[in-house]
């Protein structure tokens, strides 16, 4: 092949190697996947992210292996490298199905059940849950039998819970490390709300309080 027809006439008339083209068609793809990457995260950031369940903590709501997705705009999603929170469109209510960010160690995520708020006090007895003395009749903690496993869930004990935090459960009381053990959600640690399972597409539903 000889270098006159090695060389293409782009629209601007000047002629380019073939070398050239390539180069200007990598730099092409490199700068789409970036700008691909930018909006993934700023979603992922700031409306939904995966999350793949890990444990059996959460059944029968959640199952080992469930894949979900986690609304953040409900609560507003968290301003990255700050403890502070744009505004979200919906209050958190008792029985949602939340992720947060461990107490314990920043790098782990947990997904458990609110069942609490700062001020108020938490006791199980019998195997029912009481907030502030008074039973919890929703369907979500009627179905479910609580153990007095734990510092934070003795018989007999009412726990306060802090301001600023929130008390969670696991709908699996036998075989969940939740609040019982290890104590409060600050509010701050909250990643959003499970909305619904995408995977496996024969467990595909939206997690609801029941």
């Amino acid at each position: 092949m000889t270098e006159k027809e090695n060389k293409i006439v782009p629209k601007d008339g000047q002629p380019q190697s073939k070398k050239d083209r390539i180069k200007a068609e990598i730099i092409e793809w490199v700068e789409s996947l970036f700008i691909a990457f930018i909006i993934a995260m700023f979603i992922r950031t700031f409306f939904i992210q995966p999350f793949k369940i890990p444990s059996e903590s959460m059944t029968p709501t959640l199952i080992k292996h469930d894949r979900l997705m986690v609304n953040k705009l409900d609560y507003g999603p968290k301003v990255p490298f700050t403890k502070k929170r744009i505004p979200g469109f919906k209050k958190m209510k008792r029985g949602d199905v939340m992720v947060f960010v461990f107490p314990g160690d920043n790098k782990r995520d947990f997904i458990k059940r609110l069942v609490a708020f700062g001020g108020e006090t938490v006791e199980i007895n019998d195997g029912k849950l009481f907030i502030n003395g008074r039973i919890i009749e929703e369907k979500w903690a009627q179905k479910r039998y609580y153990y007095n496993f734990g510092e934070y869930a003795q018989s007999g004990i009412k726990t306060k819970v802090p301001e600023g935090n929130v008390f969670v459960l696991g709908d699996n009381s036998a075989s969940s490390h939740d609040s019982r053990y290890w104590g409060f959600v600050p509010e701050v640690n909250i990643v959003g709300r499970a909305e619904f399972i995408f995977w496996p597409f024969k467990r595909i539903r939206w997690i609801n309080e029941n």
